[in-house]
């Protein structure tokens, strides 16, 4: 296999992208045959078609002759996660004419880099791969692994939390037609019920709510990305999100399928769950109607609870037993970020200069 990556315009190489190989087709098999379920079998298939796009286009190679080699991957994660630049800028290296030619080929939604969740799980789909031909996976690669890490506190660390205020601010963009209604609640149920990452929020299920009294409702939580074995927690809703929540099921009644659902033209409700994209371009265009500056996306949603919790001093275990963070590390920098806003150490000087103020005159 010829490694060298190729030049950057690709514009006007002829791409097959829209069928997966005999290989990749019988990798696909074989997760039907160990009892996948059949939505993952689909990411898979699509992760697995962006792959072999992926790398005709930037190494004019085939996918699935060979296991790739670790370098391949790393310039996987750099094309498609942005990275800051020394002038404050976000930028990646996938060239601008492959990545046009992705997204005309319909294995890429739009141009410019990917939500690192999205990364993560083509990498992962990548792994399996490779585990299913019997090859050493190259994403268990140091490189690879210390990449990602770095990338990911980069990627976090750039989007804004939505404290008190901006919350309030996405919510006042939420009519009291049907669309408003739906994400009012699910920027409540989002934030209020502890931060909930997006893959939790558009997972959840009619049945996984319901009412504890008028004020109040209870999220049951399954699966998430740090209980992995799918143990049903439950988490308060109360007030105002409660009230929106029930705002939400008694203008799109349903006793089945997804809690937050797709909406179609003409203000019917479909049956086909909302997507974390979906989601995350969603509190984009909220916090675009409010005026808000920032770089906005779900995971705003979950920093800015915290941050908040950390602002009106709520104790950080509190806090972890709603978010179900499993490591202190991860909350602490959002916590300590909205706990030092109030504290008295950011305003030591104007405190002296009050307490000093009878003798300066």
């Amino acid at each position: 296999m010829n490694h060298t990556i190729m030049p950057t315009d690709r514009a006007n190489l002829p791409l097959d992208l829209t069928t997966l190989d005999a290989a990749s087709q019988a990798a696909a098999a074989a997760f039907v045959a160990a009892g996948t379920a059949a939505n993952t079998v689909r990411s898979y298939r699509t992760a697995l078609t962006y792959w072999a796009a992926w790398l005709r286009g930037r190494y004019d190679d085939a996918f699935g002759d060979a296991p790739l080699p670790t370098t391949v991957v790393v310039q996987f994660v750099l094309d498609h996660l942005a990275r800051p630049t020394a002038d404050g800028a976000w930028d990646h290296t996938l060239p601008p004419a492959l990545d046009e030619a992705l997204v005309a080929a319909g294995v890429k939604g739009h141009a410019g880099a990917l939500a690192f969740n999205t990364v993560s799980h083509r990498l992962a789909v990548l792994a399996s791969w490779h585990r299913v031909r019997g090859w050493d996976t190259p994403t268990d690669a140091g490189p690879v692994k210390t990449l990602l890490r770095q990338a990911r506190k980069a990627q976090v660390r750039q989007k804004t939390a939505a404290v008190a205020e901006s919350l309030q601010a996405l919510l006042a963009t939420c009519t009291d037609e049907l669309r408003g209604v739906r994400d009012r609640a699910l920027l409540l149920l989002a934030w209020s019920g502890g931060g909930r990452r997006r893959s939790e929020v558009v997972g959840l299920q009619v049945t996984d709510v319901r009412p504890l009294d008028a004020d109040t409702w209870l999220v049951a939580l399954g699966a998430t990305k740090t209980d992995t074995q799918g143990v049903r927690r439950e988490k308060p809703l109360r007030g105002e999100a409660a009230h929106a929540l029930a705002a939400w099921l008694a203008a799109a009644p349903a006793t089945t399928g997804p809690l937050f659902r797709r909406l179609h033209r003409g203000g019917t409700v479909g049956t086909t769950a909302l997507t974390g994209d979906h989601v995350a371009r969603m509190v984009q265009r909220r916090a675009k109607l409010a005026g808000l500056e920032g770089d906005w996306a779900a995971h705003s949603l979950r920093s800015g609870f915290v941050t908040e919790a950390g602002r009106q001093g709520v104790p950080l275990g509190e806090v972890m037993a709603m978010t179900e963070h499993r490591g202190v590390g991860t909350v602490m920098g959002y916590f300590q970020a909205g706990s030092l806003l109030t504290s008295r150490a950011s305003t030591l000087l104007a405190a002296a200069r009050e307490d000093n103020e009878p003798f300066s005159r």
